[in-house]
């Protein structure tokens, strides 16, 4: 990655605005209490914050330490059950199974090769009847559809619209 995220973390609380409205959207309808989240590239927790709000126990995983110092903050002041880690997601590996991962406008920062390997491993993350929830870039779905036809498990195509690609894993 090029960019510099932590820099612009530390100079902008909230840097990147709202909640994603797709994934809004997703968790007006999703119906399971306290699920298990994990927000790859979580960033200051524009998501991983609105998602623990609704109940559920978020992991938000992001390189920018001062993201997650800010994820951290927001949580602790309004006493939301958010677990941080500062960690590459190249190389991150999650522990445990999640109800729903969500990977919100953060793989298409990788090359190919690298943004593909990222989605295969974080697949086995997914709970049987679980969700794996998709935002990047509309050229990229075609690629993350070819890796989820390789790994194991079934997937019902839940939307597939521009830039999002919202799946739930068949046990």
């Amino acid at each position: 990655m090029t960019f510099d995220y932590d820099k612009l973390y530390r100079e902008n609380p909230h840097a990147l605005g709202e909640p994603n409205g797709a994934f809004v959207d997703f968790f007006a309808g999703y119906e399971q209490k306290n699920a298990r989240i994990l927000d790859v590239g979580c960033g200051q927790g524009r998501d991983a914050l609105f998602i623990a709000r609704l109940g559920h126990d978020v992991v938000g995983v992001d390189q920018s330490p001062a993201a997650i110092s800010d994820l951290l903050k927001d949580a602790e002041r309004e006493g939301l059950i958010i677990t941080g880690v500062v960690a590459d997601i190249t190389t991150y590996e999650p522990t445990g199974m999640f109800d729903v991962i969500l990977i919100d406008r953060t793989l298409h920062m990788l090359e190919a090769n690298t943004r593909h390997g990222v989605l295969e491993r974080l697949t086995c993350r997914v709970a049987p009847w679980g969700y794996l929830l998709i935002a990047d870039e509309p050229s990229n779905m075609a690629g993350f559809q070819k890796v989820l036809d390789t790994v194991s498990g079934n997937w019902d195509i839940l939307r597939d619209t521009k830039g999002i690609l919202f799946l739930k894993r068949i046990a």
